[in-house]
C-alpha cells in the first residue's frame, strides 16, 4: 500500500486553491448552461428546469414489470487477472487508464459496436470540488477509454434527488460527458419501467429508468468515495439507488437492505470507485472543503462490494471499524465478496 507524503499538508492547500478556481469556473458554466448555451438535454420540452421530486413518483410507470439480462452486464471471470486494479497518482486521467489496465485493459470488456451506459454519482447540486459527487475528469477520461474500444455509443445517465438539470450542470458532468462524445440521458416522465429483480426485498418490482438502457450490453459505475450519515459509506454499490424511480426515499428505513437490493438488482460490467477526493464526513451532500480530503487514487473491480470494501478501508481509513451492514447482506446473496485482501490485488503508481 502507498503512504500519504510528508507533505500532504501543502498538497491540500494547493488543491483547495485548484478547487476554488475549478469552483468559479464551473459556476461560469453552470450560468451559461442554465441560460441555454450548449444544454443538451433529453428531457421533453416544457420540463421544468425547477423540477424536484417532492412526492416521489417521478416517471412512476403502469406498464408490465421488465426484467434486466440473466448475469446482468457482467464478463466472464479470469483466472488470474487481478481483482482489483488500484492506481494512486496526482493525475485523474492516467490513474483511471491504469486502474482499468490493471484488470485487464477496457479491451476486455468493451468490444466495437457495444452500447455502454456510464452510470456516475450526480445525485446533488453541488460543483465537484466538494466531493459529494463523481468528479468529471474521471468520467472524461472512462468515456475517452469506452470509446478508443470502439464502442458504438456511450449513454451517460442518472436520476439525481435534486433537480437533473441543475445537477447535471453544476456537478460539471454534462459538460464532461458530451465534450467526451457521449449522450446525456436526463430523467423525465415516461421514461421509467416497472423492473422485477427476483429475490429482492425492497425492489422486486419498482420503477427503474429504464430509457438509457435500451439496447445497451453494458454498464459501468463510477462513484466516488464519501461518507454517509444513514449507511456510513456511499460508494460503488449505493450508487445504483440513481437509476430508482417511485417513493424511494421510503428506504430509508432499511438503508442496508436497500443497498443489498441494489447489489441484486445492477451486475455491472465493472465498477471504478473515483477515489481522487474523498468526502470524509458531513455525507451524502457535503458541503465544505473542510470535509473532503486527497484520495489520489482510483480503483476498478468486476466486484462492487470489493471495491467498496478497499474505500472504506484505504480512503475513509475506517479499518478498525465493522463494515456497514450492507456488505454482509449482499455478500450472502452470492454477488460480490468484500473480503478483497483475499484476491488478487495489483496496485500501480502512476504520475
Amino acid at each position: 500500500m502507498t503512504t500519504e507524503s510528508p507533505d500532504i499538508g501543502a498538497q491540500l492547500i494547493e488543491h483547495r486553491g485548484q478547487e476554488r478556481r475549478l469552483f468559479l469556473k464551473q459556476a461560469a458554466i453552470v450560468a451559461g448552461v442554465t441560460a441555454g448555451a450548449g444544454y443538451v438535454s433529453l428531457a421533453p420540452p416544457g420540463w421544468p428546469l425547477s423540477l424536484r421530486d417532492p412526492d416521489g413518483e417521478r416517471g412512476k410507470p403502469q406498464t408490465p414489470a421488465l426484467r434486466l439480462p440473466p448475469g446482468g452486464f457482467s464478463v466472464a471471470p479470469h483466472a488470474t487477472l487481478p481483482y482489483l486494479g488500484v492506481a494512486h497518482g496526482s493525475r485523474i486521467g492516467p490513474m483511471v487508464r491504469a486502474a482499468v489496465d490493471a484488470i485487464g485493459g477496457m479491451g476486455r470488456f468493451v468490444q466495437r459496436g457495444d452500447v455502454v451506459v456510464v452510470k456516475p454519482n450526480v445525485a446533488f447540486e453541488r460543483p465537484a470540488v466538494l466531493g459529494a459527487t463523481t468528479h468529471p475528469e474521471v468520467l472524461t477520461a472512462l468515456i475517452h477509454l469506452v470509446r478508443e474500444a470502439g464502442a458504438a455509443e456511450v449513454r451517460v445517465a442518472d436520476n439525481p434527488i435534486e433537480s437533473p438539470q441543475s445537477c447535471f450542470a453544476r456537478t460539471g458532468i454534462q459538460q464532461a460527458a458530451v465534450a467526451a462524445g457521449a449522450r446525456v440521458f436526463l430523467p423525465s416522465a415516461g421514461e421509467f419501467e416497472m423492473l422485477n429483480v427476483a429475490g429482492a426485498t425492497w425492489i422486486e418490482r419498482w420503477p427503474f429508468f429504464w430509457r438509457p438502457f435500451k439496447g445497451a450490453n453494458k454498464v459501468i459505475g463510477v462513484a466516488p468515495v464519501k461518507d454517509h450519515n444513514l449507511c456510513r459509506a456511499s460508494m460503488t454499490t449505493k450508487n445504483w439507488y440513481g437509476l430508482l424511480g417511485g417513493r424511494r426515499n421510503q428506504f430509508h428505513q432499511d438503508i442496508h437492505g436497500i443497498i443489498a437490493d441494489l447489489a441484486l438488482m445492477l451486475r455491472p460490467t465493472f465498477v471504478l470507485l473515483d477515489g481522487s477526493r474523498v468526502l470524509f464526513r458531513s455525507g451524502p451532500t457535503g458541503g465544505s472543503l473542510s470535509d473532503v480530503k486527497l484520495g489520489n487514487t482510483v480503483v476498478a473491480s468486476t466486484d462492487s462490494l470489493a471495491a467498496d470494501a478497499f474505500g472504506w478501508e484505504s480512503l475513509l481509513e475506517r479499518k478498525s471499524e465493522a463494515l456497514p451492514a450492507y456488505f454482509a447482506k449482499a455478500a450472502a446473496r452470492k454477488v460480490g465478496d468484500p473480503d478483497w485482501r483475499a484476491h488478487h490485488v495489483k496496485e500501480v503508481q502512476v504520475g
